[in-house]
């Protein structure tokens, strides 16, 4: 299996080709690709799905992924490492953890709405006129079209992943996941009696109903939601443990050790350690 590696913080490239086969292979990096016109399949971990004009794909690190192209196809790939992510806000990465644990990492376009197809072909277009000058700024509006794209991949991607949790129509359960993402990193909002001061539930319904809907406890989601982010934290930052401790709402190091132990089988130190040398 080929491994590509990446030895910048991003990369852009339009490539043109009706004979084109990327044999399976691994990269060390995020891929994005958008077909601006073209037929073909899409290879991703074993799995097939055809691909035509104005579908946008996204590959994470260690996915095996190829192409067979079977009609012209004009391929725009925007490929960022994690030290570019590093480069970027915290809040803004923080956003974009969507995109790092909620992807089902299988074939197939990622834009779920319309609306969205449209907006992400005239930023690619955009991506593309950008390139090919050398106006002041160049750089930074490179960077922010880019941005942009990869934010609206993550509302697309936040979009999928609440419609497979959601088991039964409500009203109601999809702002309840909406407000666990915003508050995730302010323990005290995420009390049941906070949550259902908020939706107007009584402490002990707003759990009952959660479970009811989502097939997981209140508790359960957001413990899982936060041990994801901790391992998005541990994989593609530098932070300190007690930082992440801290961002988190642990009362300590210790106990971030002994919950990550608790539910992932190693502590974080030697999670970040396996994912370093598998990386490397």
């Amino acid at each position: 299996m080929e491994i590509k590696n990446l030895y910048r913080p991003y990369e852009l490239e339009l490539l043109e080709t009706n004979q084109y086969t990327a044999k399976p292979h691994r990269n060390t990096f995020f891929e994005m690709v958008f077909t601006l016109e073209g037929k073909g399949i899409q290879i991703i971990n074993g799995h097939e799905l055809p691909y035509s004009s104005n579908k946008f794909f996204l590959i994470f690190p260690e996915d095996q992924h190829g192409f067979e192209v079977h009609e012209l196809t004009r391929f725009y790939f925007i490929r960022f490492t994690d030290s570019y992510l590093k480069t970027q806000s915290e809040k803004w990465v923080k956003k974009m953890e969507y995109i790092f644990h909620n992807h089902n990492h299988l074939p197939g376009c990622i834009l779920k709405t319309v609306t969205d197809k449209p907006l992400v072909r005239a930023l690619i277009e955009a991506l593309q006129r950008e390139t090919s000058n050398e106006f002041p700024q160049h750089n930074e509006v490179v960077e922010q079209l880019m941005n942009t794209i990869i934010t609206i991949a993550a509302r697309n991607i936040t979009l999928q992943q609440h419609a497979n949790i959601v088991k039964q129509p409500s009203t109601t359960t999809l702002p309840l996941l909406n407000y666990i993402h915003e508050y995730i990193y302010q323990p005290e909002r995420l009390k049941a009696e906070c949550m259902a001061l908020s939706f107007n539930f009584s402490p002990n319904y707003i759990s009952e109903y959660f479970k009811k809907t989502t097939g997981e406890s209140l508790q359960q989601y957001i413990t899982s939601y936060k041990l994801k982010l901790i391992e998005t934290r541990l994989q593609y930052t530098d932070k300190r443990m007690s930082e992440i401790a801290y961002e988190f709402g642990f009362t300590d190091e210790s106990h971030l050790n002994r919950i990550f132990k608790k539910y992932k089988g190693e502590n974080p130190t030697a999670f970040r350690k396996r994912y370093a040398e598998v990386k490397g």
